[in-house]
C-alpha cells in the first residue's frame, strides 16, 4: 500500500504524552483514543520509548489523515486532557513543560518516519492468524519486512509465499522512512513478529 498511508507533514501527526510507562499501556492508550475521538482508518498511532536525561517513558503519536481531521482530533483531546497530560501539533502545545517536551520528540519522530511502533495502522485488522509475506505488503501499510539474523541480497526479503504466524500481534517500526516489520524464524519454515504479545494468549486467557 503506498500513497494512502503517506505523512504530509507536521502539522497532520500530534504527539501525546500522558505519563505512561511501558508499551502495553500505551498500546490501551491508543485503542481507547481510537474509539472515543472517533479516529479515521487512515490513523497510523504509534508509540515511542523516551529515554532524556529529564525523562524516561512511553509516548504516543498520531498521524491523521489530513490537516482539517488533525485539527479536530487536537481540539477534542485539548477537552479530554487531564492536568499532567501534554499534547504537540506543529508549534502548539498544551501541558507541562517536560511533557510537552516528550510529546514533541514523539511527533517529530513520527513525522519524519524516523522511529515509532506502529500499533495502528492501514491493513493492520488483517493480519490475524496465517496469513503470506505477500499479504502483509500487500494489504497493508507496512512497506517492509526484515528477517532478525538473516541479511537479505540485494535488497530482497524473504520468499513472498513464507507464512507469517501473525499471533493477532503485528507491530510494525518506522525505519529510515519506511514501516519496517521485523519477523524470526518460527516452526515449520514459518515466520512470526519479532515482538510476542503481552500478556501472552495463554497468560491473558488465565488473567
Amino acid at each position: 500500500m503506498t500513497a494512502p498511508h503517506d505523512v504530509p507533514g507536521v502539522h497532520t501527526v500530534i504527539g501525546l504524552d500522558a505519563g505512561i510507562a511501558n508499551l502495553r499501556d500505551a498500546d490501551h492508550l491508543i485503542r481507547h483514543l481510537m474509539g472515543s475521538l472517533g479516529l479515521p482508518t487512515g490513523t497510523i498511532a504509534c508509540t515511542h520509548l523516551i529515554r532524556t536525561d529529564a525523562h524516561r517513558g512511553t509516548a504516543v503519536s498520531l498521524a491523521l489523515p489530513d490537516a482539517h481531521v488533525a485539527e479536530v482530533t487536537w481540539a477534542h483531546l485539548a477537552d479530554l486532557a487531564g492536568p499532567t497530560e501534554s499534547a504537540v501539533l506543529g508549534e502548539r502545545e498544551y501541558g507541562p513543560d517536560h511533557a510537552a517536551r516528550t510529546a514533541a520528540l514523539a511527533a517529530k519522530e513520527h513525522a519524519h518516519r524516523q522511529g515509532g511502533r506502529a500499533v495502528v495502522y492501514p491493513g493492520a485488522d488483517r493480519l490475524t492468524g496465517i496469513v503470506t509475506v505477500t499479504d502483509v505488503l500487500a494489504l497493508t501499510a507496512i512497506d517492509r519486512i526484515t528477517v532478525v539474523g538473516q541479511p537479505s541480497t540485494d535488497g530482497q526479503g524473504p520468499d513472498p509465499a513464507t507464512p507469517v504466524l501473525t499471533r493477532d500481534h503485528v507491530r510494525p517500526e518506522w525505519r529510515n522512512g519506511q514501516l519496517t516489520l521485523a519477523l524470526v524464524p518460527a516452526p515449520g519454515g514459518a515466520l512470526a513478529p519479532f515482538e510476542v504479545p503481552n500478556p501472552t494468549p495463554c497468560c491473558a486467557d488465565h488473567a
